[in-house]
């Protein structure tokens, strides 16, 4: 019946079943029973019966016994498979709504699993389906077939972003109007991000079953740069109580870890105490095992603390601390710099201060000494920032380094002799960095220095007065940049130090430390807007941005949307960073009151083989019926003649052989490939067979003789006696203890050759997925050599077969190998590196090698390659024998006596 969830692998076996009445003719009649007579001849005439007997009836529950035998066994070898699909006994379309942001990305693969059993479940009973996922929007709902929505299901990735459910609630609602008969099954993340209530309440009135995790995923709502260390943010709704974070520079490599607990609460922190120069190469905060984009946060140079000198006006300052003219620049910066003064007494305060390398130099209305000025000027030139206060020096002793020229003198706004009041600061333009930042309406500028008109001055000034004069002024230098505040650091000529606002100014100005000194802007839009440069996908993997991501403007503030995804926008040296969460977000539950929780949560039942049971119960059958026949007086030839079945059924099939198994002279006398014993009974037996099929394909095409494939563990088993070792990887089994670990390390270190094999090449690029984690994991204790991609120059593609790329299952994974020194061009006395002897000690391959060799008995085999076809079989099966090869023989074909016949095979 169409929609059953039952299948046989070999429905015509069926067909036996219409001899089920034969056979009911054949069993209903049983010889008759023999009498017993005594044996003298004289009785036995005259005890004889002349009456013909006929045949006894077989008693009809004996008879249906051995019938129901007969149809379990024919059923049996028919290959029975019981899937459990979803679907009911519901009529109507299936609409599939799926979560598809960030907060989906760690249980991904499991959604999309889900999502594909029901739509296959509905297509098998003959109903449309729909597909909707959130990050769609208001996009019309449309039905399909199942094989236009597993195709759609299988281009789908999570979006980094959480998309907002208003506008797919308005398409399903649209969808739910035309189709009142739908069911709806919702694929959902656990988490609300607004919204929620109403689309919940939305699907109330359908016949609505929500499937998700009963724990939420973990993510990153901020950092914070403190004088002592960088503290991370990281939030929850619910999950696990412990978890570790780590630091990650800008070419991924790992700076440091902190750990984090929540403690019963939704937040945490972890804490990075490292030394400032060491955090300022943070570019990446990651949660250790969790695989989203809000598991991660980008940080830009505004994250960064960075030190700042401080320099005041003269020594009377020291007197009077709070009148000091540094007094609020220090207190501005303190949050997000480390900030440096010169120790009193110290005779020469600037080469003291400029010693400790800070990023940027600020002077409180204080000139530049002629000993001093060189120093200051190399500083920038090596790209420093200098930050300057103007003040009744400056006003009066003007020097080079300024970013404008300055009039002799100062303005005064306000007051009995002047015409002027008080002037505000008018709105940031571009080319400001200050772009962005809301200006307090009670700020107001009282004594200001005025920069002379000169050529260029509006492409210098970063921020000016109402009436356009200049009040922040600026110009590169070198690789640094000189700022100019036209007023002074204390309240004297302004309220500026007293506001919010101020700290924003000298946040953004260290920001620019280190960034190298660009071209003036052309035209009045110049960096009005930030290009994306890199940015995340839903898994949290850093790569190119989509087609679909937009600039953003330069006072963007997060979280990132469908336009906007997470990642690094602007030029690289001086990038801002958008997040997938906003700074002190906090995540939500979603509230699900109403509607009917699926069983299992997102967990597939994966298909029942069931002939192995159905074996059984013939067997249990065929046992019930002998105990019958003999309490009946059948003769006992019947039992001696069933008996070898029963015994043929009782006999296990001869399991793989196992290096337990080999005594140590079977081991050393035949040379096996050898596999890694997982405890996942599904990858050992693909690997067994991979192996048998490639061991067969070695015995057949080269001049190796192997012995059959080998299981082993490496915690117990001599490793030794084998010179190839596949291990793919079970990311759902426990990492093997500290014996096996260091068995690995000597079996590479003696000349053995590892394969590894991820099987995870499918996996988005950039990803770093669970059998990858598990596998830094496992080499964390074992001296790992640098690896590369295997280039297409290395022996390994030519010891037996001319190869340009090794493939299995798949086709498109990279096979890593050992990285091998760099060849000097013009040394002809030398061979290249690549003709070395030595042999790499790890491969790590990610296409499913032993997938795509594994067949079973009769040749046939064992799963489906992606894209498919027998030459892609074939080129995996040539991997394989070079693999092999390579380890069995060296780099004996990088010697230059084979370069010539390898030339001529590829020039046919």
């Amino acid at each position: 019946m169409l929609g059953l969830p039952l299948v046989f692998a070999a429905p015509a076996v069926l067909a036996a079943l219409g001899g089920l009445a034969a056979l009911y003719w054949v069993l209903r009649v049983t010889p008759p029973r023999p009498r017993r007579q005594i044996f003298p001849p004289f009785r036995l005439l005259l005890g004889l019966d002349p009456k013909e007997t006929t045949a006894h009836r077989t008693p009809w529950p004996i008879l249906l016994l051995r019938l129901a035998v007969a149809a379990l066994v024919i059923l049996a070898m028919a290959g029975p498979i019981w899937r459990a699909l979803a679907g009911g006994g519901a009529k109507g379309p299936l609409l599939i709504v799926l979560d598809d942001g960030w907060a989906a990305a760690p249980g991904w693969e499991r959604r999309i699993a889900l999502a594909r059993a029901q739509a296959e479940a509905a297509a098998k009973a003959e109903r449309p389906v729909a597909l909707a996922p959130l990050s769609s929007g208001a996009q019309e709902i449309v039905l399909a077939d199942g094989e236009a929505v597993q195709a759609r299901l299988a281009a789908l990735t999570p979006a980094p972003y959480a998309p907002p459910r208003d506008p797919a609630r308005a398409a399903v609602a649209a969808f739910l109007s035309a189709y009142a008969d739908a069911q709806i099954s919702w694929i959902a993340d656990g988490l609300d991000f607004g919204g929620g209530d109403a689309f919940a309440a939305l699907l109330q009135g359908a016949s609505t079953e929500v499937a998700a995790d009963p724990a939420t995923p973990l993510a990153l709502a901020g950092a914070e740069s403190l004088p002592a260390a960088l503290e991370a943010t990281v939030v929850r709704a619910s999950g696990p109580e412990h978890g570790v974070v780590r630091a990650l520079d800008a070419r991924g490599r790992s700076i440091g870890e902190a750990a984090f607990d929540f403690a019963g609460t939704n937040q945490a922190r972890a804490r990075f105490e490292l030394p400032v120069e060491v955090r300022n190469d943070i570019a990446r905060l990651v949660i250790d095992d969790e695989r989203s984009a809000g598991a991660v946060w980008l940080l830009d140079a505004r994250a960064r603390r960075r030190r700042v000198a401080v320099i005041g006006g003269g020594a009377s300052e020291l007197a009077e601390p709070l009148l000091a003219s540094t007094y609020y620049v220090t207190k501005a910066l303190s949050p997000f710099a480390d900030v440096r003064e010169a120790r009193p007494g110290t005779p020469d305060p600037v080469a003291d201060l400029l010693s400790e390398q800070p990023s940027a130099l600020l002077l409180a209305d204080a000139n530049i000494a002629p000993a001093d000025h060189d120093r200051i000027a190399a500083f920038v030139q090596a790209g420093g920032v200098l930050i300057r206060f103007a003040g009744a020096r400056t006003a009066s002793a003007a020097d080079d380094l300024l970013p404008v020229e300055l009039r002799h003198g100062d303005r005064t706004l306000g007051g009995a002799l002047s015409w002027d009041s008080p002037k505000h600061i008018a709105a940031f333009e571009p080319p400001s960095p200050f772009m962005g930042v809301k200006i307090p309406d009670e700020v107001t500028v009282t004594r200001q220095v005025l920069a002379e008109p000169n050529p260029g001055l509006p492409e210098k000034t970063w921020a000016r007065l109402a009436d356009g004069t200049p009040l922040v002024t600026a110009a590169p230098r070198g690789k640094g940049i000189v700022v100019l505040f036209h007023v002074t650091a204390d309240t004297t000529w302004s309220n500026l130090p007293l506001s919010g606002l101020f700290v924003e100014m000298l946040r953004r100005i260290i920001a620019q430390a280190g960034a190298p000194a660009v071209a003036a802007p052309s035209g009045p839009v110049a960096n009005a807007a930030l290009s994306p440069w890199r940015t995340l996908d839903g898994f949290g993997a850093l790569g190119d941005p989509p087609a679909t991501a937009r600039p953003i403007a330069a006072d963007f503030v997060g979280p990132a949307d469908a336009e906007h995804p997470p990642g690094f926008y602007g030029a690289p040296e001086s990038a801002s960073a958008i997040n997938a969460l906003g700074e002190g977000a906090k995540l939500t539950p979603a509230a699900y009151e109403g509607l009917r929780h699926r069983a299992g949560g997102l967990t597939v039942a994966p298909p029942l083989d069931l002939k192995p049971w159905l074996l059984l119960a013939a067997f249990v059958g065929f046992l019930i019926d002998t105990l019958a026949s003999l309490a009946n007086g059948a003769r006992r030839w019947r039992f001696a003649r069933a008996a070898p079945l029963a015994l043929l059924l009782l006999i296990p099939p001869a399991p793989p052989v196992r290096a337990a198994e080999l005594t140590d002279l079977q081991a050393a006398t035949a040379t096996r490939l050898a596999y890694v014993v997982t405890g996942d009974a599904e990858t050992d037996e693909t690997a067994r067979l991979g192996l048998a099929q490639l061991t067969r394909t070695l015995n057949q095409r080269t001049s190796a003789a192997l012995a059959d494939p080998v299981g082993v563990d490496p915690a117990r088993d001599e490793l030794a006696f084998y010179p190839w070792l596949y291990w793919p990887i079970a990311a759902n089994q426990p990492q093997p203890p500290a014996a096996a670990v260091a068995r690995i390390a000597a079996f590479m270190h003696n000349g053995g050759t590892i394969v590894f094999d991820t099987r995870d090449a499918l996996s988005p690029e950039g990803t770093v997925t669970p059998q990858a984690q598990w596998l830094r994991k496992l080499l964390a204790g074992v001296d790992v050599p640098e690896l590369e991609p295997t280039p297409r120059d290395h022996v390994v593609t030519k010891t037996f077969y001319l190869l340009d790329k090794f493939v299995g299952r798949t086709e498109n994974g990279k096979t890593w190998i050992e990285a091998l020194p760099p060849v000097d061009p013009n040394d002809r006395t030398h061979p290249p590196a690549r003709a070395g002897d030595s042999v790499s000690p790890i491969v790590v391959a990610s296409n499913d090698l032993a997938g795509a060799w594994a067949a079973r008995d009769d040749g046939t085999p064992l799963y489906p390659l992606v894209p498919g076809g027998p030459r892609q079989r074939e080129m995996a099966l040539r991997a394989g024998v070079n693999l092999v090869m390579y380890a069995l023989t060296g780099n004996y074909k990088a010697d230059q006596v084979h370069a010539r016949d390898l030339l001529e095979r590829l020039a046919r």
